[in-house]
């Protein structure tokens, strides 16, 4: 390891450490020197780690994969915000210039009933995967790929549903809501499939089923207060919300037994 230097940060870590999932976890404070403004969090980690497996501890056990702000796989609560202080960011995006000398910094993992700690700062977000099952999809033929031309679809349909598809299923929202709500990550799935003419065959079902999946999970109801937007690395908007609640609304007075 290269000397460090004068702008390099000394920091104070206060990690959430939990052996396994049916084990009791508690916040354990570790010193990290010499930490590069210009590396990213998810680094940073991995220098905390190597710190630890040359003292023979345990390293500490944390989601990712990409790293570049695209799998949805990373995320922690930073100081108490969801993927830390930057909007629109990932964990892994999140680089150590946004934080001061002799910073406090504290670590711990998605807060969720739903979201289950398996390790760490590990949980197990399976239960978006069953979401998505339950309705997060179109049935089509196979074959060969359709003229790009033969279904129209008005711009502004197509860049919702653009929107809305940019969701990456991190978790964040339901991290940021006091409810653990995981209505912006559902509504953007069925918003998705909404505004292109290829979801409406089964729009009623889908809706249908994907909030009674969300809600046998266990995620917790919206009380609208916004912190799933600001903590969304996505931008997911909150207007899906209101177009889920009207898609859900009209499948639920059109049911038939």
């Amino acid at each position: 390891m290269s000397a460090s230097s004068s702008t390099d940060l000394n920091l104070t870590l206060k990690i959430w450490r939990q052996p396994s999932a049916a084990a009791a976890g508690q916040f354990k404070t570790y010193e990290l020197r010499g930490v590069s403004p210009d590396v990213s969090f998810l680094e940073m980690l991995d220098q905390l780690n190597e710190q630890l497996i040359a003292k023979g501890e345990e390293p500490v056990a944390f989601d990712h994969d990409c790293r570049e702000g695209i799998c949805g796989t990373c995320g922690v609560m930073i100081n108490g915000q969801a993927h830390g202080p930057d909007n629109e960011t990932t964990t892994c995006q999140l680089h150590m210039r946004r934080f001061q000398n002799g910073d406090l910094i504290v670590i711990e993992p998605w807060r969720a009933n739903a979201f289950p700690v398996v390790r760490d700062l590990v949980v197990n977000r399976s239960a978006f995967d069953r979401i998505i099952q339950a309705g997060g999809y179109v049935s089509v033929n196979t074959g060969g790929a359709p003229d790009g031309n033969a279904i129209p679809v008005p711009r502004h349909q197509q860049e919702a549903a653009m929107d809305a598809a940019a969701c990456i299923g991190c978790g964040a929202c339901v991290a940021s809501c006091k409810n653990a709500s995981a209505m912006l990550f559902v509504s953007a799935k069925v918003s998705q499939m909404a505004n292109l003419p290829q979801g409406l065959a089964e729009r009623s079902q889908r809706v249908l089923g994907m909030v009674a999946q969300m809600d046998k999970e266990g995620f917790g109801g919206c009380s609208v207060t916004e912190e799933c937007e600001a903590a969304c690395p996505a931008g997911i908007k909150l207007t899906n919300i209101a177009l889920m609640n009207r898609e859900y609304m009209r499948a639920a007075l059109t049911a038939t037994e």
